[in-house]
């Protein structure tokens, strides 16, 4: 199984940016599409952003799209959310996920523990 290690998050003033990291233990590249979902407080865990193994594809949740950018470094083992003119609803727990397929649900077969992201001023 692949561990996932989330860094990147914190505290960020409302229209600032964060750039979030996900390390895999194993290389993830010809085998895991990536994933980002977040759960805000009192609110179900939800699908923000995807991306295929080979980064030919990328999903986008309607309230991340035009602002989010996912990407991966194979070679590093390491999949990024850039996020851009953050507000304060997108306050929430962000997890990475691996999964053998890539869709706007939540079917990912490894998670993360999770980076905060706090968005406040």
């Amino acid at each position: 199984q692949v561990h996932l290690i989330e860094s990147g998050g914190g505290l960020v003033q409302p229209g600032g940016s964060l750039r979030l990291a996900c390390a895999a233990s194993e290389r993830t590249s010809k085998t895991y599409a990536m994933a980002w979902c977040r759960q805000a407080p009192g609110k179900e865990l939800e699908f923000v952003s995807g991306i295929s193994w080979d980064g030919g594809l990328t999903l986008y949740s309607t309230s991340a799209k035009g602002r989010f950018t996912i990407d991966r470094e194979n070679a590093k083992n390491t999949v990024y959310l850039q996020m851009n003119n953050l507000g304060p609803k997108e306050t929430a727990v962000y997890y990475c996920a691996a999964g053998t397929s890539l869709d706007y649900g939540l079917n990912y077969e490894c998670w993360g523990q999770g980076t905060q992201v706090t968005v406040s001023s």
